[in-house]
């Protein structure tokens, strides 16, 4: 597939490769609602042009079972109410996991820091921290 020099990775995910899951919401790289992984590193989809990525991008759609643990945590500790911001959420709390330290996870305020580019308007973040520490005890 091709992609012109100035599509956004975000368009070509979801209007290209059918990648619906990744939301798209502020445009501009504030929210966090799009956030997918490149080479393991959360990134906003919106703010990405398609032709400067290499590597591989994996969307809230490319989960895996393992990670449907933190996906029914979510549910569980009422990390999601509306869902609009659920699959960036996702995507950074598994970047968050797979980085991050049992030690650095303990952290409140350090394992907020990490989720704080995700904007969600409905939780209050507390279910959230609860569900990523649930995986990581899991």
């Amino acid at each position: 597939m091709s992609v012109a020099t100035n599509d956004r990775l975000i368009d070509v995910l979801r209007d290209r490769l059918g990648l619906v899951g990744t939301k798209q919401a502020c445009r501009f790289g504030e929210c966090g609602a799009c956030t997918v992984l490149i080479k393991g590193k959360p990134v906003q989809a919106c703010v990405v042009l398609a032709v400067t990525v290499r590597g591989d991008v994996q969307t809230v759609e490319g989960l895996t079972n393992a990670d449907r643990m933190l996906k029914e945590g979510f549910a569980d500790e009422g990390g999601f109410q509306c869902g609009f911001c659920t699959p960036g959420q996702l995507m950074q709390a598994v970047s968050v996991i797979n980085l991050a330290s049992p030690q650095e996870i303990e952290d409140e305020n350090w394992l907020r820091r990490q989720m704080s580019g995700n904007v969600c308007r409905c939780t209050g973040y507390s279910g959230i921290i609860r569900a990523i520490r649930a995986q990581m005890t899991s």
